[in-house]
């Protein structure tokens, strides 16, 4: 290692330029929880029940399986790298600075995606509350709408987040009040009618169950924003891990409890009048037109948050990207004077969304947003257990450590093996998409480095927005 920088001994000897440790392990828990959303299963849940033949608890219980094991090796890559928190960095210092980057550019795809679902999930869902108006003027209104409030600077705080989250809880406890009383108000059922939902012989599947798994992952998307609050937790080493695993935890039973009820309300033989907006229709069957528009009302809001947030993130991205010449600098790699914002970007990226919502539809972007999601957890594994199992390990007094295979090789490679057949269950479209996609990132900085020669892009995670 090379000497330390005048400049960082400076920083650390003065305590006004180090972020303070206050964030506690509840802080951390609540800040996953808000990013990922109480809602999160109720947009893909039509999607999910379709691909898996109504078996949607299932598929989010093996989801979170996966998400478990990777979020013990997210937490234990964050003790390492306190100051990054991303799995590019991760991956890229661990294993190759090669396979970093293919990480990388698998995230940049991730980021790009979220707001062109966020577009055409508004766009259904705005298409409830004013069906005459026709879904490509919805798609040109919030593409425009999200345009537009991120050129002018607009962010959510952190405490409108927090109120949100609370009023989004709070509609999710109407809701399974509202299901309780539909579910008593039923004739007598058959045995198999609170069962059924895990496991119906006359419906299952296994290719259609991890098909479905593979998109109901999106559920979990974001948990790992957690370790990015490395410098700012008490004690990190043991918080950021329990943190991470909790709030996979926590939202896995919420989002299960949350399928299950909609699972007892709509049976699996009707269909959908339309499958990405499925959960509303559930609501309006349990509790009627007044529960239909209010989790249709709140589903909107919460996803044109998360469509503004994603934007300016992707945008950050790509700033990132230019910045480092990665892409074109004049265009991407510009700031705003007045706004302080990458403008190009947000009007990319927009330009992105619009045209992304007209060609493909929730279920592929969602997809297609999961493969490059699934490239990055895999990697993360891959190099959790490089570090704490194949090389060998030294505490800060030089001392050797044992390795231990219960602790140290079994959970990331759990975790990769999970993730590997869940990507492998991906629909050939999105394998396809998300193929082409990487192909080209490939190619253009293998040119771009002369074969990896060089370095290419840091790829500086973006501040999370949400």
């Amino acid at each position: 290692m090379g000497k330390p920088s005048t400049q960082g001994s400076a920083a650390t000897a003065d305590p006004s330029r180090r972020l303070r440790r206050q964030l506690t392990l509840w802080h951390l828990i609540v800040y996953g929880l808000i990013v990922v959303q109480p809602t999160a299963p109720m947009p893909v849940y039509g999607v999910v029940s379709d691909a898996a033949h109504g078996h949607v608890i299932t598929t989010i219980l093996i989801a979170m399986v996966a998400m478990l094991f990777t979020a013990v090796s997210y937490g234990r890559m964050a003790r390492a790298y306190p100051s990054a928190g991303s799995a590019y960095t991760y991956v890229g210092r661990e294993l190759h600075p090669a396979l970093g980057y293919v990480t990388g550019w698998s995230m940049a795809m991730d980021y790009m995606l979220n707001p062109l679902i966020c577009t055409i999930w508004c766009s259904k869902a705005a298409g409830n509350f004013a069906p005459q108006i026709p879904y490509w003027a919805w798609c040109v209104f919030f593409a425009a709408l999200f345009t537009a409030l991120n050129l002018r600077g607009v962010r959510t705080s952190a405490r409108i987040n927090e109120v949100l989250a609370g009023a989004m809880t709070l509609v999710v406890a109407v809701f399974f009040y509202e299901v309780y009383r539909y579910v008593v108000a039923l004739p007598p059922q058959g045995p198999g009618f609170f069962t059924h939902p895990f496991y119906d012989p006359a419906t299952f599947s296994a290719k259609a169950l991890f098909t479905g798994t593979s998109i109901a992952a999106l559920t979990y998307i974001g948990f790992d924003g957690i370790s990015t609050l490395s410098e700012e937790v008490e004690n990190p080493r043991r918080n950021i891990l329990r943190a991470t695993v909790l709030t996979c935890l926590i939202t896995g039973v919420l989002a299960s409890l949350e399928v299950y009820a909609a699972q007892l309300v709509w049976p699996v033989s009707l269909k959908f009048p339309d499958v990405d907006t499925a959960y509303v229709y559930v609501a309006g069957r349990a509790g009627g037109p007044w529960l239909f528009q209010l989790i249709n009302a709140t589903l909107l809001v919460a996803t044109v948050g998360s469509g503004m947030a994603s934007q300016l993130g992707a945008a950050r991205l790509l700033y990132g990207m230019g910045r480092d010449n990665a892409l074109p600098k004049r265009f991407f790699g510009v700031i705003e004077p007045r706004q302080g914002i990458p403008a190009n970007n947000v009007l990319f990226v927009g330009a992105i969304s619009l045209a992304g919502a007209f060609a493909m539809s929730y279920e592929l972007g969602a997809e297609m947003l999961n493969f490059g999601a699934f490239i990055a957890f895999m990697g993360v594994n891959a190099a959790s257990f490089a570090r704490y199992y194949l090389r060998v390990k030294q505490k800060e007094d030089h001392e050797l450590v044992q390795r231990n295979v219960w602790k140290d090789a079994l959970p990331p490679l759990a975790g990769f093996s999970i993730c590997l057949f869940i990507w492998l269950n991906l629909r050939w479209q999105a394998k396809l998409a998300g193929g082409a996609w990487m192909l080209f990132g490939i190619l253009y900085g293998a040119w771009k480095t002369r074969g990896f020669r060089a370095d290419l892009v840091r790829f500086e995670s973006p501040p999370d927005a949400n």
